[in-house]
């Protein structure tokens, strides 16, 4: 931290005021090319861990609002135990101004783990007992994970190539597809691997919504809400580049990236549809990865919970059983569709399910991943996965199935 005082209370300000942390640390990292790769770890550290732990800081210093730098002494000497001068000094905090730091322990789940008050009292309501544990998990970086390309490898020989690139890795508990990275953050851009398309970055729960669509070669399969295509890409593999697989999203900028990445992974079948599919398309199989509040991968940013408010948890349930709605009349008689989420939110996952079935009685609720995925992954007969059971993001999934009958 030794003369990083003035550039992290600076990059701090913009974070505090609502900037996102990461856009902070790029920009901030461009304009100060001279600092040693020591310092700009440093400065990221700095950076995420005030952007995260604010409400905690604010305990401890008793007041909400602090400058950056009574922030990062609060940081330094109450979370990552520093000695106070120590603290002081990286702090940019004079010997006789050191703020004295609240000795207690925070009384409410918001302040013991630094979540908006809204959002809190929301895990305690959907989580109950498990709350505590779920918001600790979202304070802890999430594993960075791959998916193997099938089409280009198993995940052993994957786990062997990239060893060989110097990333070691380990085999993740849930998804077949999954290989966990070994130690310090790697700059995975460098790896043949990955330009050669064997392997995309994607979050095992993430993972396990597309395989358990269960796409097979020579189906027409529809993922409506493709985004920028990771699963999307693991469809295709599932169905050894063969078929037809539609991929639609309103963003066409994902799109756009979704093309290059379908390219990279040695897929020739997909058809980007730039505007919804019309009714009548039979689809064997549809992914309806509905837009969500985003509760579930929390973990993944600083600063995204101090940037949503409390909205966020009714906004998005009307269009969701649109979407269901919309996919059902692109399914064939017989047919499957995954309705799934990345968020912890009963109006958006549970309710949404039962507000559809009650008003297709033409489609029925199937156990997800039958004959493969494990019992510790289904609660009711739907996929919940979280950070504190599973080392995932939190996701929800519905399997529902169409009769055959018209």
């Amino acid at each position: 931290m030794a003369g990083l005082t003035s550039i992290s209370s600076e990059a701090l300000s913009l974070v505090l005021a609502g900037s996102p942390a990461e856009r902070v640390v790029d920009r901030t990292l461009r304009t100060h090319r001279t600092l040693s790769s020591p310092q700009r770890q440093a400065l990221k550290e700095v950076i995420y861990n005030v952007a995260l732990w604010r409400r905690r800081l604010d305990f401890l210093l008793g007041h909400a609002n602090a400058p950056p730098s009574r922030l990062l002494f609060a940081f330094l000497q109450g979370l990552a135990r520093r000695p106070a001068s120590e603290a002081a000094a990286l702090a940019g905090i004079e010997p006789d101004q050191i703020p004295p730091l609240n000795p207690a322990q925070p009384p409410s789940l918001a302040l013991r783990h630094s979540l908006p008050d809204w959002l809190a009292d929301h895990f305690a309501r959907e989580l109950g007992p498990e709350a505590d544990d779920f918001c600790a998990h979202l304070n802890v970086p999430g594993p960075i994970t791959l998916r193997v390309n099938p089409l280009r490898d198993s995940r052993e020989d994957l786990a062997i190539r990239l060893r060989a690139e110097g990333l070691p890795t380990r085999p993740g508990a849930w998804s077949p597809l999954a290989l966990h990275v070994d130690g310090p953050r790697p700059n995975l851009y460098a790896l043949p691997s990955l330009r050669e398309g064997r392997f995309e970055v994607q979050d095992e729960g993430s993972q396990l919504l597309g395989l358990l669509l269960d796409a097979r070669p020579g189906e027409t399969v529809l993922d409506l809400c493709a985004g920028a295509g990771g699963k999307t890409l693991l469809l295709g593999a599932q169905m050894r580049d063969s078929g037809r697989l539609l991929a639609h999203d309103p963003d066409p900028e994902r799109l756009d990236r979704l093309l290059q990445r379908v390219s990279r992974a040695g897929l020739t079948r997909v058809q980007v549809l730039r505007a919804p599919p019309s009714p009548g398309l039979d689809a064997d199989r549809v992914l309806v990865d509905a837009p969500c509040s985003e509760l579930g991968p929390l973990r993944r940013g600083p600063d995204q919970r101090f940037r949503a408010t409390a909205n966020v948890l009714t906004r998005f349930p009307p269009l969701q059983l649109e979407l269901l709605h919309q996919a059902a009349a692109l399914l064939r008689p017989g047919g499957q569709l995954v309705y799934a989420t990345c968020t912890v939110n009963r109006a958006e996952n549970q309710d949404v399910v039962t507000a559809f079935l009650t008003s297709r009685p033409d489609f029925q609720r199937l156990r997800p991943g039958e004959g493969w995925l494990p019992d510790e992954c289904i609660r009711d007969d739907f996929l919940v996965v979280t950070p504190h059971l599973h080392g995932t993001d939190a996701f929800f999934a519905a399997v529902l199935q169409r009769s055959t009958g018209k």
